[in-house]
């Protein structure tokens, strides 16, 4: 009796269902379907983000062209009206900022806190920005190993630290401490800090550890 060598039966719908996946490709994201449309999902991300975003990054993150990305963002400015926040061009890329015209509020409300403590998180922060100033917040996150988005604002409504630039490359708003800073801690200058500076980590190994944040 001879023996034949068997093969495996494949059903014709598994390899038929295997084809198409493999034409359809990547899921594409349907922003029309969300509430609001991509108008929504656009102010969505500006809610999240301390930083300036383009409008090519937007495009890129929703899948949609920039001319449209640019009439949404339109579209937001003309939205918040004479509410207390405002859409404004900046750096580059676009980002929510209170308006103007409440400062007198904004500054009352940040007075009134400013007599609280310091977090253990918020010290770490400062001196890691008062040493390696300017430096972006991925940098900061990057030595202290945690998100810092949350305390960053917290020290600039602190007064403690303020935006000084943007790096060239990645356009990452840079931080530096602010006289009220050196006043607080009874200093002329950056130059009457500790000896600490040495003790951290050198720029390009904070380049390091944000891209490997980021991976």
């Amino acid at each position: 009796m001879s023996e034949h060598a068997t093969e495996p039966v494949v059903s014709e719908d598994l390899v038929a269902d295997e084809s198409a996946a493999e034409e359809d490709g990547p899921l594409v994201l349907d922003v029309d379907a969300m509430p609001g449309g991509a108008k929504a999902a656009i102010e969505a991300i500006l809610m999240v983000t301390d930083d300036p975003v383009t409008s090519m990054a937007l495009a890129t993150a929703l899948e949609i062209p920039v001319p449209a990305v640019e009439a949404h963002l339109q579209g937001l400015i003309a939205d918040y009206g004479d509410r207390g926040f405002t859409l404004r061009e900046v750096a580059g890329g676009w980002r929510i900022y209170s308006r103007p015209e409440y400062a007198a509020a904004v500054e009352r409300f940040i007075l009134e806190g400013a007599t609280a403590k310091l977090t253990q998180a918020s010290l770490e922060t400062l001196a890691v920005i008062a040493y390696r100033q300017p430096i972006s917040r991925g940098r900061v996150g990057a030595v202290r190993g945690v998100n810092v988005d949350g305390v960053v604002r917290t020290l600039l409504t602190r007064g403690l630290i303020e935006e000084v630039g943007s790096e060239p490359e990645s356009g990452a708003i840079l931080y530096g401490t602010t006289d009220y800073f050196l006043e607080r801690l009874g200093l002329r200058d950056l130059s009457e800090l500790p000896a600490l500076a040495p003790y951290l980590p050198e720029v390009d190994i904070l380049d390091e550890l944000a891209e490997t944040g980021r991976a």
